[in-house]
């Protein structure tokens, strides 16, 4: 069963590299009290994801700001590591989004937005989507139908929708 519109987000443990190297991130510190857009992609420097997902955001997101969005957050299922350099490569960090890893892919599981694509090498990876949050609460779920669109999930689609 997969997340939607009124659910609260399960508890969950990022990592991101910050100044003194890997850390844990608490999801729900990033939530509590603040509006914050969620987007999953299914792998960093895969296709549409590093052309046209992140892009979506980072062209977005002084409109977001407006809009009264405290943060917007990438989630992929991949290391801190990888997820620090694709976030210098794209623009990621210096546009100010915040790139976080679920390497396990224990939070995309809890959501119910794991998937596996053998024959590219993608396994237990995050279905694409949008989402806001407010406090900790589903608002708004845009979940992309094939993982190599972004059509529904993109920056522009979630800024309409809200």
């Amino acid at each position: 069963m997969s997340v939607k519109v009124g659910d609260t987000l399960p508890e969950a443990t990022l990592s991101r590299i910050g100044a003194d190297g890997p850390e844990q991130v608490e999801l729900s510190s990033l939530t509590k009290g603040r509006k914050v857009v969620i987007f999953a992609v299914p792998g960093a420097f895969t296709p549409t994801c590093h052309s046209a997902h992140v892009p979506s955001f980072i062209r977005t997101k002084d409109q977001f700001m407006a809009k009264g969005v405290d943060e917007i957050i990438c989630i992929s299922v991949n290391d801190a590591f990888v997820m620090k350099t694709w976030g210098e490569v794209t623009g990621a960090n210096d546009a100010g989004l915040t790139l976080l890893a679920d390497g396990t892919g224990a939070y995309t599981k809890a959501l119910g937005l794991n998937f596996d694509a053998p024959p590219v090498g993608l396994m237990g990876r995050s279905k694409r989507y949008a989402m806001l949050v407010e406090d900790g609460v589903v608002k708004v779920f845009l979940p992309e139908e094939s993982p190599g669109t972004c059509e529904i999930s993109g920056g522009e689609a979630l800024l309409a929708a809200i």
